[in-house]
């Protein structure tokens, strides 16, 4: 079951290409800025700030499928951008959109997707470019002819013949704006495990801003524990660190590996804290609002992306935040009748010490 499931590797985002004006990206490509491509028969309308009510800016997209479901699945992070709105957790909104995929013999129902055990590959065997074409096999595979005196074999003709309908006829309206809004500069995100990232030679500049650090706090980072994804929380009572925050000594170290990193995944697993939580955190995360399943940390937002994001008009805009926390249902739940995204759960930790981060 899914409550069981074990946390896959820890994934890292880094930014890739630039993604040329005018180019089209599929909604099986993992990015950064520009505009969210919709799912195929999903309609997404900008969310707007509740505090403001300017229409949110689009941070990053992420193709996740899951393992065990019938489904693809893209999740949207959109955030305000006015500095008054950056810290508060819900300027930012989580929207997760899922399709069917094209059944090979399979039967295809319209009913919640099995229970998701492991994330599927986040780009790992999947191709970060979001080039592959899922929807190229023949939907008339979908229709078989079943007994034509059998009720059963009737019933499931016509379930078939719904989902086909679902498929070659998307209900859904794509993006609707109003209005545009601000947009960053977009670019891809490509992906490696955290464990290559340690065998990779270190960035001269990072290495720096890392060595100023120690020097300030007065602590040697690679003499700090280090936690993974899995196991429980490590304890730090021989780690001394001069300002007293051991969890940001930890995430220090933690990213020294690859300080460039600009997204951390791992379906199921535990982020990596900038700053000690406040109390309550884990229950923060409330329950799925449609089938009542817990959420789980699926990923984090790092801080190397606030510099990566620059405006794609002649007016600056940006959004500064520490880490940004994703909880999304644990089961993934969806059927083929909806047509609007799923809103997932976000947390906002503000970075303490923002000017030990590259600001190239």
């Amino acid at each position: 079951m899914c409550s069981t499931a074990r946390p896959g590797p820890v994934l890292l985002g880094l930014r890739d290409a630039a993604i040329e004006t005018g180019s089209h990206c599929s909604w099986e490509t993992s990015k950064a800025g520009g505009r969210p491509d919709c799912v195929p028969g999903i309609t997404m309308q900008y969310p707007h700030c509740p505090h403001c009510s300017d229409p949110l800016i689009h941070i990053v997209q992420v193709y996740c499928p899951l393992e065990g479901s019938a489904y693809h699945r893209t999740i949207n992070v959109l955030a305000c951008f006015r500095p008054e709105c950056w810290g508060r957790s819900d300027s930012w909104k989580v929207l997760r959109s899922q399709c069917l995929e094209t059944p090979h013999n399979q039967e295809v129902t319209t009913k919640t997707a099995p229970v998701p055990v492991t994330v599927k590959d986040w780009c790992l065997e999947a191709d970060d470019w979001g080039m592959d074409d899922p929807w190229g096999s023949n939907t008339k595979d979908l229709v078989q002819t079943p007994d034509p005196v059998s009720e059963q074999g009737v019933r499931e003709q016509t379930t078939r013949l719904e989902a086909l309908c679902l498929l070659e006829e998307p209900e859904g309206q794509g993006l609707v704006s109003q209005s545009p809004g601000p947009e960053f500069q977009p670019f891809y995100i490509s992906v490696m495990e955290e464990e290559d990232s340690h065998s990779q030679s270190r960035f001269s500049h990072e290495q720096e801003l890392l060595v100023e650090y120690q020097r300030r706090e007065g602590v040697c980072v690679e003499q700090l524990p280090v936690s993974s994804c899995e196991g429980p929380p490590e304890t730090y009572e021989k780690c001394k660190v001069r300002h007293g925050d051991t969890t940001f000594a930890k995430f220090m170290k933690r990213i020294s590996s690859c300080p460039q990193q600009i997204l951390r995944y791992c379906w199921n697993g535990s982020p990596l804290l900038l700053s000690s939580p406040p109390v309550g955190l884990e229950s923060a995360a409330t329950a799925c609002e449609l089938c009542a399943s817990p959420r789980v940390f699926e990923f984090q937002l790092m801080p190397a992306l606030v510099n990566m994001l620059k405006s794609s008009s002649s007016q600056e805009w940006t959004v500064e935040f520490g880490t940004v926390l994703i909880y999304t249902c644990q089961r993934s739940c969806w059927t083929p009748t909806n047509h609007t995204p799923v809103e997932e759960h976000v947390f906002v930790q503000a970075d303490p010490d923002q000017h030990y981060f590259d600001r190239r």
